[in-house]
């Protein structure tokens, strides 16, 4: 009685778990990891929202197999325990039992697999892009090239350290909100609300990985190589990233900033950039200057 009150204790845990995670999905927050949270971040894009429907749909197969799993246990526990059992079976084999446990777990990765792969068609079936964005993986920021829609220009985003990001937000260069700790940049990319947007990613020194979680890009930045993803962000906001692979001493501070605006914001963004970023220092001439 006490294995079974501990078992059933533990499952009623693991409900209420699930029921919690399901019930607060604002936790997840949008754009940025947020404190407590237990979700993935909000999906702004059709690749993203694919990707949360298809976790949801496999923790939905998981919780269904362990506590199919969970309920076998316990009734072999009390049904096939030596009390209940004096003299022992002798059963060498059950034909029908062979072909059950063989064919139903079959049948569970073909259920997962048909979702899979349409997930990585959409993800790898790069549509007709509005714009292209060039992005470069460095030690240790990212540089940005507008390559269409007009642009042909290009600058580099480095991570705001705690003395410039203060001193931003005190003089309401940006917003306290929109300035997180380890995620704000001197420079965010800019990309028009409900445009496919084509992303080029390369690396200038050693592998990098671009990530968005909020996009569901995931991709790496290789030198020598150029790898390409998309996205097509349908709500306007400033949604955070950073580098996903361990690539020196300063792996952890290159964030990625995106903000998705209206397209008359980024047109007028657009004819500002060209000028702003014409003759703009760039990050290797940053670091230098700080070394000194």
């Amino acid at each position: 009685m006490r294995f079974l009150s501990r078992t059933f204790a533990t499952a009623a845990v693991t409900a209420l778990a699930a029921a919690a995670l399901a019930s607060v999905p604002a936790l997840a927050g949008t754009g940025m990891p947020t404190d407590w949270q237990m979700n993935l971040q909000g999906a702004v894009t059709p690749v993203a929202e694919f990707i949360h429907w298809f976790h949801d749909w496999l923790n939905i197969i998981i919780t269904i197999v362990t506590l199919f799993v969970l309920a076998l246990m316990i009734y072999v526990v009390f049904r096939f325990n030596e009390k209940a059992n004096p003299v022992p079976s002798k059963t060498t084999h059950n034909a029908l039992l062979e072909v059950c446990w063989t064919v139903i777990p079959v049948l569970i990765l073909v259920v997962i697999a048909i979702p899979s792969f349409r997930l990585l068609k959409l993800q790898l079936e790069i549509p007709k892009a509005d714009m292209t964005l060039k992005v470069t993986g460095k030690q240790w920021y990212w540089s940005y090239e507008y390559v269409q829609d007009g642009g042909n220009f290009g600058f580099d985003s480095l991570m705001l350290d705690e003395k410039a990001r203060a001193e931003a937000i005190a003089s309401n260069k940006i917003a306290a909100a929109e300035a997180p700790r380890l995620l704000a940049v001197d420079n965010e990319a800019i990309v028009p609300i409900g445009k496919t947007v084509r992303v080029q990613v390369t690396g200038a020194d050693v592998i990098h990985k671009f990530t968005v979680p909020s996009f569901g890009i995931k991709i790496d930045a290789i030198p020598g190589r150029l790898n390409e993803t998309w996205f097509k962000a349908e709500r306007e906001g400033i949604y955070y990233g950073q580098c996903s692979f361990i690539c020196g001493q300063n792996h952890a501070y290159m964030p990625i900033a995106f903000r998705v605006v209206s397209q008359e914001r980024y047109a007028a963004w657009l004819a500002e950039a060209k000028q702003k970023f014409a003759n703009a220092e760039d990050a290797g001439s940053k670091f230098a200057a700080a070394s000194k």
